[in-house]
């Protein structure tokens, strides 16, 4: 019985550790990715202030589904209809988009994305706040986004 007891406390520790390594593994393994969708976050955001249809093509998917913080849902599709690729983009922009408490969560070829969203107004100062989140896939090498939904946020 002794021999059966140490037997599983061991057979416990082994499977504790290796537990423990697998989880530091795969945290670290996705640091570059967390980064990588930062970054294309903080492009979009400036992009998207400036009318920017190339980082509006960029950022979406073509199977793309957003819910918008009206109730609406539509595509990339829609998205694209509603900028002019001809434009160019304005360098003022109307409003100015950044994002706080930015979360970021990755599992294999598919990330969380938690943020606000404040947009201010360039001619006013009006400053709204929104609660996005987002599903990105990991399509041809290149993070997109797949699934977004945007909620005003609360007064």
């Amino acid at each position: 019985m002794r021999l059966f007891t140490v037997a599983l406390l061991l057979a416990m520790c082994l499977v504790f550790a290796v537990s423990a390594q697998s989880m530091m593994i795969s945290e670290g393994d996705y640091s570059e990715d967390r980064t990588e969708i930062r970054m294309l976050l903080d492009a979009f955001l400036e992009g998207a202030g400036t009318g920017s249809y190339a980082i509006h093509d960029r950022f979406w998917a073509e199977s793309l589904i957003y819910t918008s913080s009206a109730g609406l849902r539509f595509g990339k599709a829609e998205i694209m209809n509603g900028l002019n690729p001809d434009a160019g983009e304005s360098t003022e922009p109307d409003l100015i988009y950044s994002a706080d408490d930015v979360r970021i969560e990755v599992f294999g070829d598919t990330a969380i994305l938690a943020f606000r969203l404040v947009a201010m107004d360039t001619a006013t100062g009006d400053v709204t706040t929104f609660l996005n989140s987002g599903t990105f896939r990991n399509l041809e090498r290149e993070w997109r986004v797949v699934l977004w939904q945007a909620t005003r946020e609360a007064d």
